[in-house]
């Protein structure tokens, strides 16, 4: 590993370390509590949307012309976000500022009930400001879901934090057109997902 590589990895483990202690630690919390990583419930398709963030509504047609990094996740997730978003991250944090222009990463969290906007924005700030948090009543937030063969199902548990909310994680590359092109999986090296993305990258705009 050279020295950059060295330097993208320990950042995004100190990501992962600065979210778990701001939003999950408690000393008290049941140590059986376990987290499951879903399966896709069916071939994504991908399709426009629009959710809630804190400087309003966004819609995927508002971001035409870029590159979308789709995340459904949840702010309270003990493992699995930290280490998705830290991932993605990484890539991000080795494109030019030209290249960064022309990508947005969303994170919209299927937790409507704990993730207000303000919660969300304050959670994505500690990975790149190149990421928004977002949200949206849970009848909108089934739609999307569905769209892109996503899953999550709230799980009773003894944990602090009252309920875990367990869910597929696949970070969707949609591209500068609205299309849904890349369903990468939990764990996909930064390295591939630059990759995938420098790719739709190098492809025509959007015509206006």
């Amino acid at each position: 590993m050279n020295k950059n590589g060295f330097a993208y990895a320990l950042i995004s483990l100190l990501l992962v370390a600065l979210v778990w202690v701001l939003f999950l630690w408690n000393p008290a919390e049941n140590k059986s509590v376990k987290h499951q990583n879903l399966q896709l419930t069916a071939t994504p398709v991908g399709g426009d949307f629009t959710v809630e963030t804190q400087d309003g509504d966004l819609s995927l047609k508002d971001l035409r012309g870029k590159v979308v990094a789709l995340y459904f996740g949840y702010t309270q997730c003990p493992d699995i976000c930290p280490t998705s978003l830290a991932l993605l991250t990484q890539a991000l944090n080795q494109l030019s500022d030209k290249e960064l222009t022309q990508v947005q990463a969303v994170f919209v969290s299927v937790d409507p009930d704990r993730d207000n906007v303000t919660r969300l924005k304050e959670y994505v700030s500690y990975f790149h400001p190149n990421i928004i948090g977002a949200t949206a009543e849970k009848d909108v937030i089934d739609r999307i879901v569905k769209m892109y063969g996503a899953a999550y199902k709230k799980v009773e548990s003894k944990s602090a934090v009252g309920y875990l909310v367990d869910h597929s994680s696949y970070t969707y590359l949609i591209d500068k057109k609205g299309k849904l092109r890349k369903s990468l999986a939990h764990g996909t090296a930064p390295k591939i997902v630059l990759q995938e993305i420098r790719k739709l990258l190098a492809e025509r705009p959007a015509e206006q």
